[in-house]
């Protein structure tokens, strides 16, 4: 059985239009990565520009290079990098800051849109202000932690929600200010349908953020055509930008006139050497800007996102369903799937680029795993994460990973001591 699926691995290997994609990373020797849905691995771009910016521009250049190798553009020219992965334009889209406090700016900009529609025309049309936040049950931790800080000292009387995946345009009426949606769920995989429900979100004058954590760099998405309002997304994941890379916002251009967001930091002004005392918000993404710009990391992220170019989104999106549809078939050969039960929804269309397992030890199979060359992740309770990167996962590694996993389940080395330590990091 594991010969065939070796053969099968090794002409799907060779047809695969992104098979020479894999050199421009720099992978570890006998390791197969599967885990490039928390940190994507270093690129060799990203690798000569780390070198670059610390040895040459730092080193040699120091404070001539915020103008000789535009440090100070660099928020701007890595969102435009980004906008085409996302379906937007390049000035829709800016890097900074991180996930959690860029979902902080949009929350606020999203109720100050409410509130000027509310002020606009309740006194012609006596409406309610909206005093719900909605997101799905199950949406990242940090979502919801951003949201519950906010309601806990915003003015308004708001509320935040939590509804089920399968019912969230059920959930949703005329008394909704923002709905916050993770686009894939970073557990189960499971994808919701973005442009469906922004429009029924719209249809009810709602406004949405969407989260791409788990999406951009791995699935086709249109902001422009699905009439997004705003997006957050990291530089860490799938875009390879190295741990703790900047992220990004995108917010479209028919919002722009009215951005409004609380951190009204110096680069996010009008003019921030000007230094004048009051400030003014810079036009359009450049409100979105805070404090200085990490000029390290977004270097790094500004070359690793180059991968991309020569690559369409969709033989990207291609490759991730046909990856978890070969892992399953691969999986039930191996019998392992009472097991471990995939929690994953069966019809790739609504899955994100992962599969996921339950088991009552999943976090030692997955130190097992990585004892033995396959770095998976886990996440609590219960749940074994298997992420596939299509620039750089092979079939071939896939086959090899599932037997691995299989020698794991059935001589139970997951019971080994050593395995049981739990790390600060899971």
């Amino acid at each position: 059985m594991i010969a065939s699926l070796y053969q099968q691995a090794e002409q799907l290997d060779a047809h695969d239009p992104l098979r020479e994609v894999k050199g421009q990373f720099v992978l570890p020797e006998n390791m197969i990565y599967l885990d490039g849905n928390s940190l994507g691995p270093v690129t060799h771009a990203a690798k000569q520009r780390a070198h670059e910016v610390v040895e040459q521009q730092w080193q040699l250049d120091l404070i001539k290079s915020w103008n000789q190798h535009n440090w100070i553009g660099l928020p701007q020219q890595v969102g435009a990098k980004i906008a085409p992965l996302i379906g937007a334009h390049p000035d829709e889209v800016i890097a900074c800051d991180s996930i959690s406090v860029n979902l902080y700016k949009l929350l606020h900009a999203a109720l100050a849109i409410q509130e000027s529609r509310y002020v606009a025309q309740s006194e012609h049309l006596k409406l309610a202000r909206r005093t719900r936040i909605v997101t799905q049950t199950g949406n990242f931790p940090t979502d919801g932690y951003i949201a519950q800080g906010l309601v806990a000292h915003h003015a308004q009387d708001l509320t935040l929600d939590y509804v089920a995946e399968d019912a969230i345009v059920e959930s949703l009426g005329l008394d909704v200010a923002v709905l916050m949606l993770t686009h894939v769920n970073y557990k189960t995989g499971y994808m919701l349908d973005m442009a469906y429900i922004t429009e029924q979100a719209h249809a009810l004058g709602i406004v949405v953020i969407w989260d791409l954590a788990h999406t951009t760099g791995v699935i086709p998405i249109d902001c422009t055509l699905w009439n997004v309002d705003f997006a957050v997304g990291c530089g860490y994941k799938y875009l390879n930008g190295g741990p703790g890379a900047p992220a990004f916002v995108y917010a479209a251009a028919r919002h722009h006139a009215q951005l409004k967001q609380p951190l009204s930091g110096w680069m996010g002004h009008a003019q921030p050497f000007a230094f004048t005392q009051e400030y003014v918000a810079g036009k359009g993404m450049l409100a979105f800007l805070c404090g200085t710009p990490a000029v390290i990391s977004m270097s790094i992220l500004d070359a690793a996102l180059d991968v991309f170019s020569a690559v369409t989104m969709e033989d990207v999106r291609y490759k991730s369903a046909q990856l978890t549809r070969f892992c399953l078939l691969c999986i039930e050969a191996q019998g392992l799937l009472t097991d471990l039960p995939c929690i994953s929804p069966k019809d790739s269309s609504v899955r994100g680029s992962q599969l996921a397992f339950t088991h009552p030890q999943a976090y030692a199979i997955c130190q097992a795993m990585i004892d033995k060359g396959v770095v998976a992740d886990f996440r609590a309770p219960d749940v074994l994460r298997l992420g596939f990167a299509p620039l750089y996962v092979s079939y071939q590694d896939i086959v090899r990973s599932v037997e691995v996993l299989s020698d794991i389940i059935h001589a139970q080395t997951y019971l080994d001591d050593a395995f049981q330590i739990q790390h600060a990091v899971t």
